[in-house]
């Protein structure tokens, strides 16, 4: 699972680095759940790191200034804390 928070902050919209950071874990095949401060990702491993090289680079180049970014490893089968913990729309803006 990962965790992770896009910044500046937009509180009216979602700014470029959040929608690109979004658009990569959707399109790694991840269960995402978006949260006020941030958003959290549930996958296999592999897909989980590959997920977190490409939003780094693609939020950046997107014009983020700041990414915070927590990765967890969950026993099969165990609910995810992401779900309640992560989140989009105050992840920078992240939708």
């Amino acid at each position: 699972m990962v965790e992770f928070t896009t910044e500046p902050f937009e509180l009216d919209t979602f700014p470029p680095h959040a929608v690109a950071a979004r658009k990569v874990v959707d399109e790694a095949g991840l269960d995402v759940a978006v949260g006020p401060f941030g958003t959290g990702a549930e996958g296999e491993a592999d897909r989980i790191l590959d997920a977190v090289s490409k939003l780094l680079r693609e939020s950046l180049d997107a014009g983020a200034t700041r990414i915070s970014v927590q990765v967890s490893v969950l026993a099969e089968g165990e609910p995810g804390a992401g779900a309640e913990a992560g989140s989009a729309a105050g992840e920078g803006g992240t939708p």
